[in-house]
């Protein structure tokens, strides 16, 4: 099995939105995925919806540190991409995660792939409710 931090996306997404001026940037942070569910871990699916994630380790990305041994180190970033459907809204979220986090971010990511692909039915094959 893949690792989520393994993941290489053939195309990133910027953490920038266009039209907004620099200092009004929709990004949220969050210091650990914790935080990030507590938060908006039970956002609804319509009106937030993730579209891409990426979970970096490299420096070479800007992003978390090399990896240290430690499972509950906090080397990585979590971005998740969200278009706020009814607005029209391009935002992302930047939460500070561990390996350790992974079974977590992975149950959570696969209830937002559930949610997308039922967007695109009936190209896509239906997945369970």
């Amino acid at each position: 099995m893949e690792r989520l931090w393994e993941v290489e996306h053939p195309y990133y997404c910027n953490e920038g939105n266009y039209y907004a001026p620099g200092s009004e940037q929709p990004v949220a942070r969050y210091r650990s995925w914790a935080d990030f569910i507590a938060e908006e871990g039970d956002n609804e699916k319509n009106l937030n919806l993730l579209f891409r994630w990426d979970w970096r380790e490299s420096e070479d990305w800007g992003h978390g540190t090399a990896f240290n041994g430690d499972e509950n180190y906090r080397n990585g970033v979590l971005l998740l991409f969200w278009m706020g459907q009814r607005k029209g809204l391009y935002r992302w979220t930047k939460i500070e995660v561990c390996r350790a986090d992974e079974p977590a971010v992975r149950e959570w990511l696969q209830e937002r792939l559930d949610h997308l692909a039922s967007l695109w039915a009936p190209l896509v094959p239906q997945v369970p409710a």
